[in-house]
C-alpha cells in the first residue's frame, strides 16, 4: 500500500489475454553514439507485455487517431553514458489541433513507484482531450517498470503466496515469519534483477526525462506529475531547474518527510479517506447497509479485521481473504470516491461470509489480473522505494513505533507499521533520507493538494511548494476525496490546470476549489 499511484482505469477490469512479454532489457553498449540524436520509430502500440499488466493494446482515440508506441534508449547507468544501454517504452498521442497553437509535449508520470505510464495514460486519455488540442500527450514507463528493463522478483504462483502472508504480526513466530518473506522477495528481485537494481532511482528516471525532452524535440519538459510522478518532477526541478516548461503536480508526495514519516502520514490520510467515507455512507437518505453511525460503520470495519486474523474467509478460489487482503482492498477502494460504492458492497458481502470484491479490490492494488498473471507493480514498487530510501528499519524498530502508528489509525496503522520492513536486506543502498526538490531559479510549478487524499495527504502539497522554493511552487487546495483532483470532476481544478498548461495563466497560490 505505501507509495502506490492511483489504481489505474483497468485496474478492476477482468485481464482476459495476457501475450508474452516484448520487455526491453539490457542492451548494447551506446558507445560514442549521442544518445541526444536518436530518432524514435513510432508505430502502432503492441499489446501490453504481462509486466505492464496485460490486456489488449490500446483502442483508437474518439477522433479515430491511434496510439503510437516508440522506444527510447538511455544509458543503464547516468554515470556511465558510454556503456551499456536500456529500452524506455513511450506512448504518445499527437495533438489534435492545428500545428501552429502545438506546445510541445506534455509528459506524463501517473506514480506508484512502478505503475505503467504506457498502459495507463490510454486508460485515462480521454481526460486529457482539451490538453491535448495543444500538445502531444507521451506516457512512458520508468527504468524498473513495464516493458523498461522491468525489475522481476518471485514468479505469479509465489506471489500468491507472498501476499496471502499476515503482514500484521501478533507474537515471534508471526513476525519472523513475515521478516522470512520479505527476505525471500527481496533475494529474488536480486537474483533475476541484480543488473538493474542500482539504477531505478529518482534521480535516474529524471535523467531519463530529460533525454527524453531532447529526443522529443522540446527545448523545454512540459510535466503532468501524479502522486510519486511530483517527487519524480520535485527532482527533475532540482537537477534541470532551467529546462523546466510548464509542470503540474497532483497529489503531492510531502518531500520533507523520511520514508517512516510518510508511511504514519498514510495511515492517518487513510484513515481520514475511511472516515469521510463512514461520514458519507451514513448520511444518506437510505439506510448504510454497513453500519447505523459513522462509528458503527468503523468499528464493524474493526471486527471484520480481527476476525480474518484467525478466520479468513472464502475469497477467490483457491485463496483466502485474509486480514492483510481485506486491508489491501479496503485501501484500494478509498483511492477514489467513486469506488466507495464497491467498498460498501464489499464489506457487506464480507459480513455475509463472502471475501469475494474485497478480494478483487486487493488483487487491483497488487497489480493481479483476473488470470493470476502479475504484473512487475510490487517489485518495481519496492526497487525504486528501496533506491531512494535510505532507511533501513528493523523489528524492533517497528515495534517501538506501533503504538504511534495505532494511534493515528487503528484499521492502517499496524499494516503501514510493519510495511517499513520492505526495504530490510535490500542488496542496494538507498540515496537518502528524504529528495531534494529544491528548484529555486525554476519557474512556478502548480502544486494541487487535495483533503480528502488518503495516499499523499494534502499537508504535503504546501510542504512541497515551500521545499521547491519561494515563487516557484504555487499552491492550489481541492476540498474533496481522492487521490489526484485533476481526474476528480471539480471543474474549478480542470479550469484551473487548463488554463495554466494551455494559455500559461498561472493561478494564484493559495486558490481554492470545493
Amino acid at each position: 500500500m505505501p507509495h502506490h499511484s492511483r489504481p489505474s482505469a483497468a485496474a478492476l477490469a477482468a485481464v482476459a489475454v495476457v501475450l508474452s512479454s516484448l520487455a526491453a532489457g539490457c542492451g548494447a553498449d551506446a558507445g560514442d553514439e549521442d544518445l541526444t540524436r536518436q530518432r524514435l520509430d513510432w508505430r502502432d502500440c503492441p499489446s501490453p507485455s504481462p509486466a505492464q499488466g496485460g490486456g489488449s493494446a490500446p483502442s483508437p482515440l474518439p477522433d479515430g487517431d491511434a496510439w503510437q508506441c516508440a522506444t527510447l534508449k538511455a544509458p543503464l547507468d547516468w554515470d556511465r553514458p558510454d556503456g551499456d544501454t536500456i529500452g524506455l517504452a513511450l506512448i504518445r498521442a499527437r495533438a489534435s489541433g492545428p500545428d501552429s497553437g502545438r506546445i510541445g509535449s506534455l509528459v506524463f508520470n501517473f506514480g506508484g513507484p512502478g505503475g505503467s505510464g504506457v498502459t495507463t495514460l490510454p486508460a485515462f486519455g480521454q481526460d486529457y482531450a482539451h490538453l491535448r488540442t495543444r500538445y502531444d500527450l507521451v506516457g512512458f514507463d520508468p527504468r524498473g517498470v513495464g516493458r523498461s528493463a522491468p525489475v522481476r522478483c518471485l514468479s505469479d504462483r509465489r506471489l500468491d503466496a507472498y501476499f496471502q502472508q499476515d503482514a500484521t504480526p501478533d507474537d515471534g513466530a508471526e513476525r519472523a515469519g513475515l521478516l522470512a518473506n520479505t527476505r525471500e522477495f527481496n533475494a529474488a528481485c536480486e537474483k533475476n534483477s541484480a543488473k538493474i537494481l542500482p539504477h531505478v532511482g529518482t534521480t535516474d528516471a529524471a535523467r531519463d526525462m530529460d533525454l527524453m525532452r531532447q529526443v522529443l524535440g522540446d527545448g523545454k519538459l512540459h510535466y503532468f506529475g501524479i502522486s510519486y510522478g511530483t517527487e519524480l518532477g520535485g527532482v527533475y526541478a532540482h537537477l534541470f531547474p532551467k529546462n523546466v516548461g510548464r509542470a503540474v503536480f497532483d497529489a503531492v508526495v510531502d518531500p520533507t518527510q523520511t520514508s517512516e514519516q510518510g508511511s504514519l502520514a498514510q495511515a492517518e490520510g487513510f484513515q481520514r479517506a475511511l472516515d469521510n467515507y463512514a461520514e458519507d455512507c451514513t448520511s444518506k437518505a437510505e439506510d448504510c447497509p454497513v453500519g447505523d453511525t459513522p462509528q458503527d460503520v468503523k468499528d464493524r470495519i474493526a471486527r471484520l479485521l480481527k476476525n480474518l486474523d484467525s478466520q479468513p474467509l472464502p475469497g477467490l478460489f483457491p485463496r483466502e481473504l485474509t486480514q492483510t487482503a481485506a486491508t489491501n482492498g479496503i485501501a484500494q477502494a478509498l483511492y477514489s470516491k467513486d469506488f466507495w460504492e464497491y467498498l460498501t458492497e464489499g464489506l457487506k458481502q464480507a459480513y455475509d461470509g463472502d471475501g469475494r470484491v474485497l478480494m478483487v479490490l486487493s488483487d487491483a492494488l497488487n497489480g493481479r489480473g483476473e488470470n493470476g498473471t502479475y504484473s512487475n507493480l510490487a517489485a518495481a514498487n519496492t526497487a525504486i522505494n528501496c533506491a531512494d530510501d535510505k532507511p533501513r528499519y528493523d523489528t524492533a524498530h517497528v515495534r517501538r513505533e506501533l503504538p504511534e502508528f495505532r494511534g493515528v489509525s487503528a484499521v492502517f496503522g499496524d499494516f503501514l507499521a510493519w510495511s517499513m520492513l520492505g526495504c530490510t536486506d535490500w542488496p542496494v543502498a538507498g540515496a537518502a533520507a528524504r529528495p531534494d526538490v529544491s528548484a529555486p531559479e525554476a519557474p512556478p510549478i502548480l502544486v494541487i493538494g487535495t483533503t480528502g487524499d488518503p495516499a499523499t495527504p494534502y499537508e504535503g502539497a504546501r510542504r512541497m511548494a515551500d521545499a521547491l522554493g519561494k515563487g516557484v511552487g504555487v499552491e492550489l487546495t481541492y476540498e474533496g476525496e481522492g487521490h489526484g483532483a485533476y481526474n476528480g470532476g471539480n471543474k474549478c481544478v480542470r479550469n484551473a490546470v487548463d488554463r495554466y498548461l494551455l494559455d500559461g495563466k498561472v493561478p494564484a497560490s493559495g486558490t481554492v476549489c470545493s
